[in-house]
């Protein structure tokens, strides 16, 4: 049976998210969690909860990150935070598959650094989520949030992550890797830009070339690389413009089809359009390069994000995608030079 630390209490609402993993623990009876932080908040919270106790276990945190501490300075000084203890087993429990946190983004990818490690030939861990493509396929935006300021060797890397984990994750034979930029054409964007493509061009990845945000959810693509302001910007801009469009067309629909069947019509297909695109559906991202798998989950999530972040991860456990990633870094420094 796999273990899976959730830790709730870095997230905006942390009875909801308790509530989730609940939730959670009844939907996939092959995990066994773990929650670290105060036990008598968590008791009193599962206490009103329906669920298997038996594959669900604290883990005893006195203290909380916030989002507007030092990532660095809170994870030395918080050692008894939720986050640094879930890490920290993460790191010392071969049983523990997995880490899913609400945190702050920067103390995540700090736990990620410097608790639970990097990949060999991984300077900087990257927040990658994957999204839906209009043509019923996926896409992995990379990185999203995680490395505001980046070196074009950060985003060379950023494509191998990419590249392994549409590789393992969604059966991808030779992911087509784009660089996030202003126009298509190669002379377009900023120093990084220019200096990345040039580094990709030389790697082993399938480089197509820039790509435009508007092509984001194509399905030309399959790793969009960007740094994490980048990324950030281009995923809530799709999260935005998902819901607002979404919101327009129901309206109109209304006003086009008044009546009580229409009504319950529209709902059932603005709902199944967001379903696609909203945080609390599709999940998490994945912050890959480090030794053991994390994934980060919206800090506004709420209860019914849990069920499905835990089934990311379940997934990514079980296709080894951090053994993978290992293993395609090995075998691509062995045939290119170190990706350092």
């Amino acid at each position: 049976m796999m273990k899976i630390i959730v830790d709730v209490f870095s997230g905006d609402d942390p009875k909801a998210l308790i509530r989730g993993t609940a939730a959670a623990v009844n939907v996939y009876p092959d995990v066994h969690f773990i929650m670290p932080g105060d036990p008598t908040c968590l008791e009193r919270e599962l206490a009103e909860c329906d669920y298997d106790r038996s594959r669900l276990e604290i883990l005893p945190a006195s203290e909380i990150i916030g989002n507007d501490e030092s990532p660095t300075m809170a994870i030395r000084q918080k050692r008894d935070s939720s986050l640094v203890r879930g890490a920290a087993l993460l790191r010392s429990d071969p049983e523990v598959g997995g880490m899913i946190s609400a945190g702050s983004t920067g103390a995540i990818l700090c736990c990620g650094i410097f608790v639970v490690g990097r990949l060999r030939g991984i300077d900087r861990p990257a927040l990658a989520p994957v999204l839906p493509t209009v043509n019923g396929g996926n896409v992995c935006l990379i990185d999203c949030g995680a490395n505001a300021d980046c070196r074009s060797e950060y985003l060379a890397q950023f494509a191998l992550l990419g590249t392994s984990l549409m590789r393992t994750l969604c059966k991808v034979d030779d992911p087509r890797v784009a660089l996030v930029n202003v126009g298509v054409e190669g002379h377009k964007g900023n120093m990084l830009t220019s200096q990345t493509a040039a580094l990709l061009s030389e790697m082993p990845v399938n480089f197509v070339g820039n790509m435009e945000a508007r092509d984001a959810l194509s399905g030309k693509y399959d790793v969009l690389v960007c740094d994490g302001f980048v990324g950030n910007v281009l995923l809530k801009s799709i999260e935005g413009t998902a819901a607002n469009v979404a919101s327009e067309m129901a309206e109109i629909l209304r006003r086009k089809m008044p009546g009580g069947a229409a009504e319950e019509l529209i709902a059932e297909a603005a709902h199944e359009v967001m379903r696609n695109y909203d945080y609390n559906s599709y999940g998490g991202a994945y912050l890959l390069g480090c030794r053991k798998p994390i994934e980060k989950i919206h800090g506004a999530s709420n209860e019914r994000t849990i069920p499905y972040a835990v089934g990311q991860m379940r997934s990514m456990i079980l296709a080894g995608l951090t053994e993978s990633i290992a293993s395609q870094l090995e075998e691509m420094s062995r045939g290119h030079g170190e990706t350092r």
